[in-house]
């Protein structure tokens, strides 16, 4: 033992017995009119998840990690006192008893068998961070002490210690610890993680596990030894204890959803918790889905995910950036919530508005050939057109023709005005909206283009999302009807799965967005709704990338991690039957000025016309195509994309041979050289549709 040391325990012995004999009265004065410091500790702020785990902590303002303790387990809490204070409950903040024990076995032993100070006293010590070898300090520590007791209960004074109490470096208090060294609460600590917590404040630099490890193990044991021998814990679970190793690494304190994290922090400066509506378990899987799709799809790709229930407006999974730690690629930007082309995934709401207003069915037949709106002239993604279609095959192969001849119909302002309602803001190139709005030429986010497709699941009525609880609010006006959104997404629900994908029922859209900068997928089920996107933050392309290939798994991957939920029933309101049903002027889409060719009058008895297959169907032809023309003058032939398939035949009908899938133009020619043809698509299931 130094003789410095030695020194101050006779000091706090004398001081002690002075104490006593300077009189209660004296003494009570003495410490009534002590200089209290501020006895409220600042914690950082935790983001919670739904289950109240710790999704992110924050540093407090010097940069320590000092978080609110929480529970503790008890076991922790009776091995501190028997180790540090046995009678911390009874004494009022100096024990002298501890003191006169203290240098009764200094001078006999000539060195420190036990400490004299209390825990009360060692929270004084690190509320005013003073020191601990200076005679003004001891008496500093002894008088605030104290005072302390005066001023706190038992486990107010606890509180302090489990918050202050020093482990090394930046970290101070019993959470943190516990965090860094076991990476979990301490609220259920084994014996030998309590011991080593324990242990450590008393040198916390010098009893590091991952430094010195074998200081760190002779000091948990000696706890353990003291438990033991108090009757905390038997001496079998003692010796088990000490077999353990001790951490031999510092554990990185949790990061999950780290960007709404700070984002939530920022916003709620000062708050120490902050409780979501996250999922930790979904959580953790996006963000696993997240890295894995970009880190596929090639260099400085980001990815961001959202995942919300429809029908409360929680977001149950938020990623902003696949990587929030990668500076190149930019992983500090929130994907979320920037600004980017939807590609194709705004064409179901044009859609969804047309069937509402009247002027169209899923199965209205509408043209997809060169047209010319104004002075653009847009083309499909893969620069094909397909003929007469209906508008279900439209929006399924997303072709682009049929959607701008709707928007131009119901005029983009009322398109933007609904994208609205649902909670898709815009961020538009010009003054007012354009039809290029329909096709990607605007800005949206992901949290935005999440409201709208969950306003699609709801029967056209948005909802706000939110992460906060309580936080979602329905909004005032409904995109459309029930009955036009229900049909939308039974439309969607017919989408092909990703190859590989696991079938579930589910709609859902893909998008790409011009020059292969972003590649996206929104979807919903019963419950749930989620969008994907992948890309480059600083929107550069990436060469290849289309939204079915790269974000389309990524969406069905996510929905595995949920109870499938059943989409829901048509309205009893709805209408569903084939395009030969539906009245006269839904049959086939014509623009305003533009005379229906299905109301118009029937062709006469002897006039050719091909009646199967009709123009627009869609066929998965078996051992052959079966061709029949009616009227005309035999003999007749038939032709498969201009050339002869069957020539002279004494009865307009054959069984051509299947010209494979994709796009195929029929024709008949009689003798008279009159003809007719047709538009037809073969195969569907084996083309792949973007």
């Amino acid at each position: 033992m130094t003789s410095r040391r030695l020194a101050l325990i006779l000091f706090a012995l004398a001081l002690g017995l002075g104490l006593a004999a300077w009189g209660r009265d004296r003494v009570d004065e003495w410490v009534d009119a002590t200089r209290m410091p501020r006895l409220t500790v600042p914690v950082g702020t935790e983001v919670l998840a739904r289950d109240g785990s710790l999704l992110r902590a924050f540093q407090v303002a010097d940069g320590r990690w000092r978080l609110d303790p929480g529970p503790v387990d008890p076991l922790f809490l009776d091995m501190l006192v028997a180790w540090e204070d046995r009678r911390f409950p009874r004494h009022h903040g100096v024990d002298a008893l501890a003191v006169l024990r203290s240098a009764g076995q200094a001078l006999r032993y000539r060195r420190v068998v036990s400490g004299g100070s209390t825990l009360t006293m060692q929270v004084a010590r690190l509320i005013e961070e003073g020191p601990t070898g200076e005679w003004a300090g001891k008496l500093r520590q002894m008088r605030l002490a104290l005072a302390l007791e005066r001023q706190l209960d038992k486990a107010g004074i606890m509180d302090l210690y489990l918050r202050l109490a020093p482990y090394g470096a930046n970290v101070e208090g019993v959470r943190a610890a516990s965090l860094q060294w076991f990476g979990k609460e301490p609220r259920r600590l084994t014996p030998s993680e309590a011991a080593l917590l324990v242990a450590l404040p008393q040198s916390p630099e010098t009893r590091r596990p991952d430094r010195f490890p074998k200081a760190a193990t002779a000091a948990r044991n000696r706890v353990l030894e003291r438990a033991a021998d108090r009757g905390l814990i038997s001496q079998g679970d003692a010796r088990a204890a000490m077999t353990e190793p001790v951490p031999r690494r510092r554990r990185a304190f949790p990061a999950l959803a780290p960007l709404l994290s700070g984002r939530l922090a920022r916003e709620n400066p000062g708050a120490v918790r902050i409780e979501t509506t996250i999922d930790a378990g979904l959580q953790r899987r996006a963000e696993a889905l997240a890295l894995r799709a970009a880190r596929g799809a090639g260099r400085s790709v980001s990815a961001a995910i959202l995942l919300a229930d429809h029908r409360t407006g929680e977001i149950l999974a938020d990623v902003g950036a696949a990587d929030w730690t990668n500076r190149g690629a930019a992983g500090f930007v929130d994907m979320t919530r920037a600004w980017r082309s939807p590609g194709s995934t705004l064409k179901p709401f044009v859609y969804g508005l047309a069937f509402d207003q009247g002027l169209a069915h899923p199965e209205t037949l509408i043209e997809d050939r060169p047209t010319v709106f104004g002075r653009w002239q847009p083309q499909n993604f893969d620069h094909m057109f397909r003929g007469t279609v209906s508008l279900r095959q439209a929006l399924i192969w997303s072709l682009n023709i049929p959607v701008v001849k709707l928007a131009e119909a119901l005029g983009p302002n009322r398109v933007a005005q609904a994208l609205d309602r649902g909670g898709i803001l815009l961020r538009l190139p010009g003054e007012a909206p354009g039809l290029a709005l329909v096709l990607g030429g605007g800005g949206v986010t992901l949290e935005g283009l999440t409201s709208g497709y969950a306003a699609l699941a709801r029967g056209g009525l948005g909802i706000t999302l939110s992460a906060l609880p309580g936080g979602s609010r329905d909004m005032p006006s409904a995109m459309f009807g029930p009955v036009a959104a229900w049909q939308v997404g039974n439309v969607l629900a017919a989408n092909p799965a990703p190859q590989g994908a696991r079938l579930r029922p589910m709609a859902y859209k893909t998008g790409t967005s011009y020059g292969h900068r972003d590649a996206l997928s929104v979807g919903f089920d019963g419950a749930h709704v989620a969008a994907v996107w992948l890309g480059r933050p600083d929107g550069t392309p990436v060469p290849g990338a289309f939204g079915g290939d790269l974000a389309a798994p990524v969406l069905f991957d996510l929905f595995d991690a949920l109870a499938p939920v059943p989409l829901p029933p048509p309205p009893p309101q709805t209408l569903t039957v084939p395009n030969s049903a539906l009245p006269l002027p839904l049959r086939r889409f014509a623009p305003a000025g533009e005379v229906s060719r299905t109301a118009a009058q029937p062709a006469a008895p002897d006039r050719l016309v091909l009646l199967y297959p009709p123009d627009g169907s869609v066929l998965d032809p078996a051992g052959g195509l079966v061709v029949k023309a009616r009227g005309g003058r035999g003999p007749w032939t038939f032709l498969v994309n201009g050339a002869p398939a069957a020539l002279a035949l004494p009865r307009p009908e054959s069984l051509l041979p299947d010209p494979g899938p994709g796009f195929v133009q029929l024709s008949v020619i009689d003798a008279a050289g009159a003809s007719a043809s047709a538009t037809i698509w073969l195969h569907p299931a084996e083309l792949t549709s973007r």
